[in-house]
């Protein structure tokens, strides 16, 4: 779900203070997003959301939700906006932050 060693290589570049700041900054912004797309989602915005989602969670290393981001910014690309995988990209995010926030 999370990949470890892109977490390690982050910590190295930036150092541990910083990391701290990142993954905060990563967490507020996403539930941002998360929150309108539960509340609120509106198909016209999903390409751009779901691109924003994927550039963030593969900078901090979420590997499962950058999956279903990728999936998701593709399908709202063609249009398939019923095929934007909502559910499961919430679902996934909250798993994978538990787990984030456990270990990191």
């Amino acid at each position: 779900m999370i990949d470890w060693n892109r977490v390690t290589e982050l910590k190295d570049e930036i150092g541990e203070d910083d990391f701290a700041i990142v993954a905060e900054m990563f967490l507020e912004e996403v539930e941002e997003v998360i929150d309108r797309l539960k509340a609120n989602p509106k198909p016209a915005l999903f390409e751009q959301d779901m691109h924003f989602l994927k550039s963030s969670a593969l900078n901090l290393g979420f590997k499962a939700l950058t999956a279903l981001c990728a999936v998701g910014e593709r399908e709202a690309a063609a249009g398939n906006f019923e095929a934007v995988p909502l559910a499961p990209l919430f679902k996934t995010y909250d798993a994978s932050k538990a787990e984030f926030v456990a270990r990191a």
